[in-house]
């Protein structure tokens, strides 16, 4: 379990972090969301021991980071899968790795079987593409069978097949009752794989709460309504009460389901062509919450 209590970080001026206050369950995938800028990377570091909070705290499985006697068997993590010595193979790699935490030998090569690297595990890692050195970054993060993983982007740079299996993998450790913390910026992935979700934005947090309560919070579903006689459609269901946008030709219906707007249009006489709930995206419920949030935003075209 992760426990961050009031965690701050300031730099100067500038407030990266502000009172930040969640829990990281065992048993479940927590998706870690937030614009550029939020303060993602920098509470992650901070539960890794990596920056030292101005004020609060943040402990992994009831201690500090730092204080874990082989940390590696405590808490595995992925921040940054190029920071590697391109001159290692993966496998000497991982058995420094192994060696500083007493973690036995017989661990690499169960590790490199699991990420798929075992054919190439005795080269150079700087001859690596993008997304083999992500996998590397996950065996490291795995080298001391820990209870607790982070995972930073971990998706970043993998082909379909490589994004499927970390997203399975995920899954998988949390099933064994492990707890995996995931950060990543792709809504998709984190909608398909992220059972809970910490959302922060300017540095505080804006969300904790189960995926689907969040979408159903932050995104209303609606009725997509096409009909050659738009208007007076339009009128009928605006006269019911009912919230109607138009969209060209349109329309865009919320507060009944798409059975009770096709009775209600249907009892009028009017015609239909086309009647679709169309439900809200994890992504819908991001931008929404996080609008005021952005730190950087371009300009529509």
């Amino acid at each position: 379990m992760i426990a961050a209590h009031r965690l701050t970080k300031t730099y100067g001026t500038r407030t990266a972090v502000d009172g930040v206050g969640f829990t990281v369950e065992p048993g479940r995938v927590t998706g870690f969301l937030g614009p550029n800028g939020a303060g993602k990377s920098t509470t992650m570091r901070m539960v890794l021991g990596l920056d030292r909070p101005t004020s609060g705290s943040v402990t992994v499985n009831g201690r500090r980071y730092a204080d874990h006697p082989a940390p590696l068997r405590e808490v595995g993590a992925l921040l940054e899968a190029s920071a590697l010595h391109p001159g290692r193979s993966a496998r000497d790699h991982l058995r420094w790795l192994a060696a500083s935490n007493g973690i036995p030998r017989t661990r690499v090569d169960e590790v490199l079987d699991l990420v798929g690297l075992t054919a190439v595990a005795d080269q150079r890692v700087g001859r690596f593409s993008l997304g083999m050195g992500q996998r590397l970054g996950i065996a490291a993060a795995l080298i001391g069978d820990p209870p607790v993983v982070v995972l930073d982007e971990p998706v970043n740079g993998l082909d379909p097949e490589g994004i499927r299996w970390v997203r399975t993998l995920a899954r998988d450790l949390a099933a064994e009752g492990r707890t995996v913390f995931v950060s990543s910026h792709l809504m998709s992935e984190v909608a398909l794989t992220a059972d809970h979700l910490i959302v922060i934005g300017r540095g505080r947090v804006l969300a904790d709460c189960a995926t689907a309560e969040f979408v159903a919070q932050h995104a209303a579903s609606h009725v997509r309504v096409r009909s050659p006689q738009h208007d007076a459609v339009a009128t009928l269901l605006r006269g019911e009460g009912l919230d109607v946008a138009a969209h060209g030709r349109e329309l865009r219906v919320v507060g009944l389901d798409a059975a009770a707007v096709g009775e209600l249009v249907g009892r009028s006489g009017l015609l239909l062509h086309e009647l679709t709930l169309v439900r809200s995206s994890l992504e819908d419920a991001f931008m929404t919450l996080t609008a005021d949030s952005v730190e950087y935003a371009g300009a529509t075209r």
